[in-house]
């Protein structure tokens, strides 16, 4: 699908100790600068797997994040509670992430990320992986940096996160999850479900991982820490 139209700004890489935020509520001109004004400095909002709602973002609503000096990431709504990964459901919700990423008009770079919680107990970890794996190659191949949200029974050992998967940006859950051998976490979630300038979200912290990587982040300006 070809992009309609392009958000302007740079995509960076997070500073280590960077205050940021992820939330399913559209974000006004008033409570992005409020977040800003509270000392975060980026965002993480939702596109949909199949289809967009309307609490997803939007062109308009990325602009006023961008405006109001916060970064700007985007992650994939996740199936109900055991749920069960394919191989091509993967290629289908990568295609579909990459898809409205390019409709929103998020600059190529950017981290587009992938959650992986609530699988089906008993799910084959090969299911998962080919899974991930297909999602990380449609988004991948549209221009986006792929990163895997590591959510509460994802199926997969610390070992297989890092071996047998494409990634390299990984973001920690707020819930008990395995370390990602030799790589580690970009992202830490924390302080779950506060409500914070009347918005329900959830905390992030930035931090290099293990080897150097950082979160790829859409600014307008500089980040401020």
């Amino acid at each position: 699908m070809a992009q309609t139209t392009t958000l302007t700004g740079d995509v960076q890489g997070l500073p280590p100790n960077t205050l940021g935020f992820d939330c399913n509520t559209v974000l006004t001109a008033a409570t992005a600068k409020a977040f800003f004004d509270s000392g975060y400095r980026y965002c993480t909002r939702y596109v949909g797997r199949t289809q967009m709602a309307s609490f997803d973002l939007t062109t308009e609503e990325a602009n006023t994040i961008l405006d109001a000096g916060l970064g700007l990431m985007a992650v994939q709504h996740v199936s109900a509670w055991g749920w069960s990964p394919t191989g091509s459901l993967g290629t289908q919700y990568g295609t579909n992430a990459a898809n409205f990423a390019l409709q929103i008009g998020l600059l190529a770079g950017v981290n587009l990320w992938c959650d992986l919680e609530g699988v089906a107990a008993g799910t084959p970890a090969a299911n998962v992986i080919a899974y991930c794996n297909n999602w990380y190659a449609a988004v991948k191949n549209a221009g986006y940096t792929p990163g895997l949200y590591v959510g509460a029974q994802c199926i997969l050992t610390g070992a297989q996160l890092y071996q047998s998967l494409s990634f390299q940006h990984y973001w920690k859950s707020g819930s008990t999850v395995p370390d990602v051998m030799t790589r580690g976490y970009q992202l830490i979630q924390h302080n779950l479900d506060e409500t914070v300038n009347g918005v329900q979200i959830d905390q992030d912290t930035s931090q290099n991982d293990l080897l150097g990587g950082q979160a790829q982040c859409l600014f307008r300006a500089a980040p401020a820490v």
